[in-house]
């Protein structure tokens, strides 16, 4: 088997761990990290053998793209407080307690390798925390939190991590040097996010087509992580700034098949980027097995003492700033998700899972130092952190939905279905204040008028059906089901039609763009 083939599978893999995992109840980024580690184990496997210093760049920011559009900026706005506790606080808390671990276990370890170890294992991994907890069905609070500390805490860890290789490789370290670089760092990313996030929606509106817009979308992120790294910035931080950018003013309301094909095609692209990014993930247990040659015991000991720091300081770390933000949140009304329950709070103690940019940084540590000597214990601490992704990922991974289900920790649909409820209200409302101003404008037929009231308050009922009242729920009901039975006559009609027209793609001296144009148009039909 080569590369390439190698790639095929796990694409393939991807695309089917997704309905297999749904029927087993595990996450599909957990089974695509279970499939390369058998594929790790076979003979005729290959070695990966991509570059450490592209995993990242190639990774990472269509990942932090499709996981952004699902959020908000008004949202890390409201959760700011809880996303500084757990994104910047905990990654610094965690690196300092596996640095002082590792210090003391590993003989000969420089304090500033110990502290690249603890800032490469610092951060839970956004993918599969968010992966993980869009297929439970947790609160969406508990989901906002989450996606927050997994954005943000990849920004602060390789920024410690690039600060501690540097120290480790060239024997000097000052505390202030860093701290600046630690600023510098983040006003460039964000310089560079909003930049190119202006850009982008600029050059939206002058392409017009829905297919260029989407492709522009896939390039966006690149280049904002390529550029703010070729500045010293923080690719991360400059991606989700662009991201968040492009969420908040790229959106058109009344553009909608650029945002039903934009939805799907960045739910194809998350679906096998993550695949195959858990994929590499397991297959990289090659590195770890060589490592581990005849010191198997030591290593594993080594590593297990470093998995129970982690472990520990997230928990230890997760109880008083969970108190300490109820506090806050009870004294001056914030309005932020937190944690209701210490139920919730063990699950999101139990959610923070290492992945994709553990790998990465991992691998990334160089093999020499300045002064042209091996780097200290390099192997070793490639062990120790696999040993940390594959305990937290595979072993948390396959337990949280036992977690969740033995907790009862579970989406509040109350509030989730009152919310749409408002909604509702507010889009009947709009319909209705925009059909008043067109029958000022336009000379519309008492008839018409009646019609297209009807249908501005079908608008909302459709969203949420608790808005009608008990008989005029009843002719909704009925109205809906006429015109159901319409669509479906419909359906069939127009399938007819695309039949009719795809066989002609065949006859002879027929014009497969004209088929094609035609068919297209027919496929617009029925998505309407």
């Amino acid at each position: 088997m080569d590369q390439l083939a190698l790639l095929f599978v796990l694409l393939l893999g991807a695309v089917v761990s997704v309905p297999v995992g749904d029927r087993l109840g595990v996450p599909a980024p957990v089974l695509m990290t279970l499939l390369g580690i058998v594929l790790a184990l076979l003979d005729f496997v290959p070695n990966v053998e991509v570059p450490p210093d592209l995993i990242l760049p190639l990774l990472l920011p269509p990942l932090l793209y499709a996981a952004v559009r699902r959020t908000s900026w008004r949202q890390f706005a409201a959760n700011k407080r809880p996303i500084f506790l757990l994104a910047v606080a905990l990654v610094f808390v965690t690196m300092a307690c596996v640095a002082a671990a590792a210090d003391a276990i590993v003989p000969g370890l420089p304090l500033a390798a110990a502290f690249a170890l603890g800032a490469l294992v610092a951060p839970p991994d956004p993918v599969a925390a968010t992966a993980v907890a869009g297929q439970l069905g947790l609160p969406r609070r508990l989901v906002s939190i989450l996606e927050g500390e997994g954005l943000f805490n990849d920004v602060t860890a390789i920024v410690l991590y690039h600060v501690a290789i540097a120290a480790a490789v060239s024997g000097t370290f000052s505390p202030w040097e860093a701290g600046l670089d630690l600023v510098l760092s983040a006003v460039v990313a964000v310089a560079v996010g909003l930049a190119l996030g202006w850009g982008a929606n600029k050059l939206m509106d002058l392409l017009g087509d829905a297919t260029l817009q989407i492709s522009l979308t896939l390039l966006v992120p690149y280049a904002s992580y390529v550029m703010a790294e070729e500045l010293h910035g923080s690719g991360v931080l400059a991606v989700l700034t662009t991201a968040l950018f492009l969420a908040e003013y790229g959106s058109d309301a009344d553009d909608v098949m650029t945002r039903l094909a934009g939805h799907t095609f960045w739910n194809i692209v998350d679906t096998l980027v993550t695949g195959v990014a858990f994929g590499l993930v397991g297959l990289e247990l090659h590195n770890a097995i060589r490592t581990a040659s005849g010191r198997w015991g030591e290593l594993l000991g080594w590593a297990a003492v470093v998995v129970v720091v982690v472990v520990l300081v997230r928990l230890l770390w997760l109880l008083p700033a969970t108190w300490l933000t109820k506090r806050l949140h009870a004294r001056r009304d914030y309005d932020e998700d937190i944690p209701v329950s210490w139920r919730e709070t063990v699950v999101m103690w139990w959610s923070g899972m290492r992945g994709v940019a553990s790998v990465a940084l991992v691998l990334a540590i160089p093999l020499e130092t300045d002064a042209g000597a091996p780097f200290p214990s390099r192997d070793e601490l490639i062990f120790i952190a696999f040993g940390v992704i594959m305990a937290t990922l595979v072993l948390q991974g396959l337990t949280l939905p036992w977690l969740v289900r033995r907790l009862g920790v579970k989406a509040d649909t109350d509030v989730e279905k009152e919310f749409a409820k408002t909604l509702a209200i507010r889009a009947s409302q709009a319909a209705k204040r925009r059909l008043r101003e067109l029958e000022k404008s336009q000379d519309l037929p008492e008839e018409l008028s009646e019609q297209m009231l009807r249908r501005a308050f079908d608008i909302g009922v459709r969203i949420s059906p608790e808005l009608a009242e008990d008989e005029r729920r009843e002719a909704h009901r009925e109205r809906a089901h006429r015109a159901k039975r319409v669509r479906l006559i419909q359906q069939e009609m127009l399938s007819a039609a695309r039949h009719e027209v795809l066989a002609a793609r065949s006859e002879a001296g027929a014009d497969p763009e004209v088929v094609d144009r035609v068919l297209r148009h027919l496929d617009v039909r029925s998505l309407r």
